[in-house]
């Protein structure tokens, strides 16, 4: 195929390729979902969740049976094997999740005779995934190299730019490093963990104008975040708000620890702001699935990737490369 880039106005010559498509290319998202739509999982206890290239695997193991979890790893590395997509065993990794008070570690796991390394921590997605479900190392990465960007900010104020400037340099570069994912580790933050985020204190100063602080942000984009959820009937969590008989609150989420507590559904019910506002937008959904019974179609085309990662409860995390 032929390929050219545009910026604005200006177009680069075209190129004829001859190995398909490139990285970065309109097609190759839908190319890739359909070249690998028939990779599907074999056990129920086995969850598949994709995000463009990259795919996670989630195995439930039940009174020591790993079984499933297991089949469906030698499946997957055979399905790889027949349409040509080749498994780096070494970059693969596998983090297991595992609360119970009498644990015992699996026995190891081998992918085409290779072992596969096990970790307590990786990255996933851009976020820091722990074995313990604590975002105190995603925190400290982030804060880490948002005190770098920082820098940057203090130099810009030293040459006198302007404060809308300062501004904008800080909601592209560090504020949305600070906010990325912040619907998934906020609420389970600490208060050791909030009080290492004053970075956004230090960056109001330097630009001497106010900014808005994490808990606000959070709290915005889980109600948005909610609502587009509670509009869509197809997404996965679409179940978990359900409306009491009179309409005016949501059925709340029991929980015996505070893991779950601080998780993103509870946090929703339990904030009298997204109660009122999830509401409304109930309504909304409700009014509009009525008056187009007919007519709505829900397509999602979500890929495969080379990148996996499979995880059982225990819960094993297994990324393949």
């Amino acid at each position: 195929p032929a390929q050219a880039v545009r910026l604005g106005p200006h177009l680069s010559p075209t190129r004829t390729l001859s190995t398909g498509s490139l990285q970065g290319c309109v097609p190759s998202p839908l190319l890739y979902c359909l070249y690998t739509h028939d990779c599907s999982l074999q056990h129920d206890s086995n969850l598949s969740l994709k995000f463009v290239d990259d795919t996670t695997v989630v195995g439930l193991i039940s009174k020591g049976d790993e079984a499933a979890y297991r089949e469906e790893v030698l499946k997957l590395a055979a399905w790889c094997s027949d349409n040509n997509l080749a498994l780096n065993t070494k970059k693969t990794k596998e983090i297991i999740v595992d609360f119970r008070r009498h644990n015992t570690d699996p026995a190891p796991l081998y992918i085409n005779g290779e072992h596969v390394e096990r970790v307590h921590t990786f990255w996933f997605l851009g976020v820091v995934f722990f074995n313990n479900i604590s975002w105190t190392e995603n925190i400290t990465e982030v804060i880490k190299e948002a005190q770098q960007r920082l820098h940057f900010l203090r130099v810009l104020r030293k040459h006198n730019l302007d404060p809308s400037l300062l501004t904008t340099f800080y909601r592209t570069s560090i504020e949305s490093l600070l906010t990325y994912c912040i619907t998934v580790w906020y609420g389970s933050c600490t208060m050791a963990d909030r009080e290492r985020q004053r970075l956004v204190k230090a960056a109001q100063r330097i630009i001497g104008s106010p900014l808005p602080f994490l808990s606000d942000i959070y709290s915005s984009r889980c109600l948005s975040r909610a609502g587009k959820i509670i509009k869509d009937s197809s997404h996965p969590g679409s179940r978990l708000f359900d409306l009491l008989p009179l309409g005016r609150h949501y059925r709340s989420i029991r929980s015996r620890t505070n893991r779950l507590e601080n998780s993103f559904f509870p946090q929703n019910y339990n904030h009298p702001e997204f109660t009122h506002l999830l509401t409304l937008t109930a309504t909304h959904a409700l009014t509009h699935t009525h008056t187009h019974t007919h007519t709505h179609v829900s397509l999602s085309l979500s890929p495969l990737s080379h990148d996996v990662h499979l995880i059982m409860y225990n819960i094993s995390l297994l990324s393949l490369a």
